[in-house]
């Protein structure tokens, strides 16, 4: 049974939670049992308040910092901060946490069996951000994932107790390839905040300089670089969607509904500025686009089922 929850969010965390509406996939959508939306809740609170660490984005006024026990004169550090954060979800196994999003958290850790690594691994790939802001090789960029992206998915086969071998495997490819998405709908804001996500080699082989990005429009070459990793990341969707039909019922639907995200998002880069210009803004998916996408997933699913 799961832990009743009687943590009242304040309202940085509310701010904090309220995110997930922005998000490219359904996050906790109402079809599930009340317990997974919980679990699955607690999860995004906690990966969305370290991402938000991460990039500089807490709400004003600094009740996050003092939530984590970070002096004022300290809380705009953003490694302290992630300190403060790491010794705070080790409480979260053993103790009593400060923060309001992660003693939410403690009653789905507690009930479905969970371990620190996932969530250690969230806080150490924005521990890498604050000191890599460029990825040489595509290979490199994955590594990256496997610490910024894959441990969500693994979270989420583990509050449903599916997780096995296989279905980790294809999660992770899913989760790869939507963190490569995110990647390339925020080519423009991530420079801003001088990081670059497109592989350095990639760069060279399309002839994109760091210029090239800054600029308001995508040129020729800048449109076929995004083209080309908007293919690899929809291979990484494609070796995910066995995921789908390896399960049944609301979890399908819910695996559906992450899949059917990436590749609408895919499908909103592919359109964007008449093709792959990214620059311009941040292109998002429709909801018409994803209706279109789940249904095609849940058919294949079916199908090969």
């Amino acid at each position: 049974m799961t832990p009743t929850r009687q943590v009242r969010p304040d309202a940085s965390s509310r701010a904090t939670l309220d995110k997930a509406a922005d998000e490219n996939f359904p996050v906790a959508p109402f079809f599930l049992p009340r317990a997974w939306r919980d679990d699955l809740m607690a999860v995004y609170g906690y990966a969305r308040l370290v991402d938000d660490i991460g990039d500089g984005d807490l709400a004003p006024g600094g009740a996050d910092a003092r939530h984590l026990g970070v002096a004022p004169e300290r809380a705009e550090d953003r490694l302290v901060l992630l300190d403060a954060f790491e010794a705070d979800l080790l409480r979260v196994f053993d103790g009593t946490p400060r923060h309001p999003l992660l003693r939410a958290l403690q009653p789905t850790v507690r009930s479905r069996a969970l371990t620190p690594e996932p969530f250690l691994g969230l806080i150490e790939a924005n521990r890498q951000d604050q000191v890599v802001r460029r990825y040489e090789t595509y290979d490199d960029l994955v590594a990256y994932c496997e610490l910024s992206a894959n441990p969500v998915g693994r979270l989420v086969l583990g509050i449903t107790g599916t997780a096995t071998h296989e279905r980790i495997r294809r999660s992770d490819a899913v989760c790869t390839a939507l963190q490569i998405v995110e990647h390339l709908q925020d080519v423009a804001e991530d420079l801003g905040r001088d990081r670059i996500y497109l592989p350095a080699e990639d760069m060279k082989r399309f002839h994109v300089t760091e210029d090239d990005l800054a600029r308001p429009t995508a040129n020729a070459s800048v449109r076929a670089l995004i083209a080309f990793e908007a293919a690899r990341a929809r291979d990484l969707l494609d070796d995910g969607i066995p995921l789908v039909g390896s399960v049944h019922g609301r979890l399908r639907l819910l695996l559906t509904g992450f899949t059917a995200g990436g590749r609408a998002a895919l499908d909103a880069v592919a359109a964007a500025g008449g093709g792959f210009d990214v620059l311009a803004g941040s292109p998002r998916p429709t909801k018409p686009s994803l209706m279109r996408e789940a249904g095609s997933i849940l058919l294949r699913a079916r199908r090969e089922g």
